[in-house]
C-alpha cells in the first residue's frame, strides 16, 4: 500500500469519526427520543391555555382545567370547563371552524395524553361527543393570528350541561 493510500484510508476514517460524534449529542436520553421533552409547563393552566386561545371561559363555567405542555416544536395548550350546552356550542362557533359542530364517531387511543393529565378521559375515546378544529390563519380569525390549530370537542353531561374540551397549538 503506497502513501497516497494510507492517508485515504486515514481520512476515511477521521470523517466516519467525525460524522458519528457530529450526530452523538452526548445525552443518551436524547437519542433514544426519551429526552426532556414533552414536559408539562409548571405554574400553567386555565388562564395561560386560555389566554393562548383567545377563549374567554363562561362566567358560571365550573370544573375549568388548563394546561400547558412544552415541546421542542409547539406547545400544546389545553382547557377544559362545564357550562351548559348552549354556550358550549356558541365557544364552537366563535372559533369560526369551516365544517359544524359533528358528531364524533371514531374511538381510539391517542397517541399521547393531555387531557388525563388533569385527570379527564380523552375526549377521542368518548362515546357521541360532538367536533370541530380549525386552523385560525386559514379563516383570517385575526384575534387567533399565532395559533396554528384548535379542537374542541364537546360532552353532552346532561340534558342542559355540557363539558368542553379544548386542545390548541
Amino acid at each position: 500500500m503506497n502513501t497516497r493510500d494510507k492517508c485515504g484510508g486515514v481520512l476515511a476514517v477521521l470523517f466516519s469519526a467525525l460524522l458519528i460524534v457530529s450526530c452523538d449529542t452526548g445525552n443518551p436520553d436524547r437519542v433514544s427520543g426519551n429526552g426532556p421533552y414533552p414536559y408539562w409547563k409548571k405554574g400553567a393552566g386555565a388562564a395561560e391555555a386560555a389566554g393562548f386561545m383567545k377563549i374567554q371561559v363562561p362566567e358560571g363555567a365550573t370544573e375549568v382545567k388548563g394546561a400547558v405542555q412544552v415541546n421542542p416544536q409547539e406547545d400544546s395548550y389545553i382547557l377544559t370547563f362545564s357550562t351548559d350546552r348552549t354556550t358550549a356550542a356558541q365557544i364552537a362557533k366563535d372559533l369560526r371552524p369551516e365544517e359544524p359542530l359533528t358528531p364524533w364517531k371514531s374511538s381510539f387511543s391517542p397517541k399521547r395524553e393531555l387531557f388525563g393529565h388533569l385527570g379527564l378521559t380523552e375526549p377521542q375515546t368518548l362515546k357521541g361527543p360532538l367536533r370541530a378544529s380549525v386552523c385560525p390563519p386559514c379563516v383570517e380569525d385575526d384575534r387567533r393570528r399565532k395559533v396554528a390549530w384548535i379542537e374542541i370537542y364537546i360532552e353532552n353531561l346532561s340534558s342542559d350541561r355540557a363539558r368542553v374540551y379544548l386542545h390548541a397549538f
